[in-house]
């Protein structure tokens, strides 16, 4: 029986193309692509295929790999990252942070290290200005992605107004300023949160990162289930060394860190902060 139109592919696309992209996806971000993705990878790809102007994966690939692309590598790794975002997602943890910035003295500094379209980090602005009762509170906060696309989205604040649907109206009338005219259906995030919050690029894989100095929280989450347990272990042992004693890191739903790092310990629902006993402890066991 002849095939439909419907799933004849455009490209060739087979297992060992695959298993190709997620070694170079790996070693370039530390995403470990599950066997179930290859359908995802192929849709995605093929988009950057037809902007290369370029007829076959395994060509791609080795232009990819032999530098003659340019700037694809970027291209490349925002594809297949992925961005699921919303306001307040995993409700629970902002009135925790709310009542830890509030016990803090001096300049805070926040850092989220997954901050996709910006929906993550200005909720924490939000969750800070509340806190303090002012739009603007001690309160800096470094917002990263491996994504340059998402990252400039992230800056620029602008969001559809359904984005908000969730949202408590004096939330978002305290917060965003809607659009008129051309704009109408839009929001964007006020000036002042916008001016509290730094957009860079990094890549937690890195080997050295563009950022310094301690952090009082650090929101690392739902990014970690990408990565396998040694990547896991290699990243949080670099963040044990930036948060300040006090600090709270702050994970995905789906995320246990206990057995990942020994200088970390729980502090509530997916909530971490450091152990000072660890060594102790480490010690005692020899």
């Amino acid at each position: 029986m002849p095939q439909s139109k419907d799933t004849v592919k455009e490209f060739d696309f087979n297992a060992k193309d695959f298993e190709r992209v997620r070694g170079l996806i790996y070693k370039r971000a530390g995403i470990s692509l599950a066997d179930s993705k290859q359908e995802m990878v192929y849709s995605r790809l093929a988009r950057r295929l037809r902007a290369t102007g370029i007829s076959s994966f395994v060509k791609y690939l080795d232009d990819l790999e032999a530098g003659r692309l340019g700037d694809e590598w970027e291209a490349f790794t925002n594809a297949l990252t992925t961005n699921l975002t919303s306001f307040f997602r995993e409700a629970h943890h902002f009135p925790l942070l709310a009542e830890h910035v509030k016990k803090l003295s001096g300049p805070i500094t926040i850092w989220c290290s997954a901050a996709s379209t910006g929906e993550e980090p200005y909720s924490i602005a939000m969750t800070v200005c509340e806190a303090f009762n002012t739009l603007t509170p001690p309160v800096t906060i470094i917002a990263t992605d491996i994504d340059t696309n998402v990252l400039a989205a992230g800056a620029n604040g602008v969001y559809t107004l359904d984005r908000l649907d969730k949202m408590a109206p004096e939330r978002a009338r305290r917060f965003f300023q809607k659009g008129k005219g051309e704009r109408e259906g839009m929001v964007r995030v006020r000036p002042e949160l916008r001016q509290m919050i730094t957009f860079k690029q990094l890549n937690l894989l890195a080997d050295s990162w563009p950022i310094s100095g301690q952090f009082d929280v650090i929101f690392c989450r739902n990014v970690m289930i990408y990565f396998d347990k040694a990547t896991q272990r290699k990243i949080l042992a670099r963040f044990v060394p930036l948060m300040k004693p006090d600090a709270l890191l702050f994970a995905g739903h789906s995320e246990n860190f206990l057995y990942v790092s020994e200088s970390l310990k729980l502090r509530g629902k997916t909530v971490y902060e450091l152990d000072h006993g660890a060594g102790q402890k480490a010690t005692s066991h020899r």
